[in-house]
């Protein structure tokens, strides 16, 4: 399985390259719940601060203005420290 990549704060360019404003957007308040990544999943942190444990993993925080792809089969946890707003692509 591939690591889980982020890009810190891309610039403008890259996220219209990417057509990252066009992407549907998630919410969620803060909380923590298992999740499984079946598709491979880029996201761009609009808000919020969330901290992912992959499985056999060091933990990795990702927040507001990062730029993250998780990878196809990556199962953690996340914990979301403040209320998350993120535009999201699968594939």
């Amino acid at each position: 399985m591939s690591e889980i990549k982020v890009e810190k704060n891309p610039s403008r360019d890259r996220l219209d390259e990417l057509g990252v404003f066009g992407w549907s957007v998630w919410t969620k308040e803060v909380s923590e719940f298992p999740w499984s990544c079946d598709t491979p999943e880029t996201c761009y942190f609009l808000d919020g601060n969330v901290v992912v444990p992959p499985e056999g993993g060091e933990p990795l925080e990702v927040g507001k203005g990062d730029l993250v792809t998780f990878p196809q089969g990556l199962s953690c946890t996340w914990t979301i420290r403040k209320a998350v707003r993120k535009h999201y692509t699968f594939g």
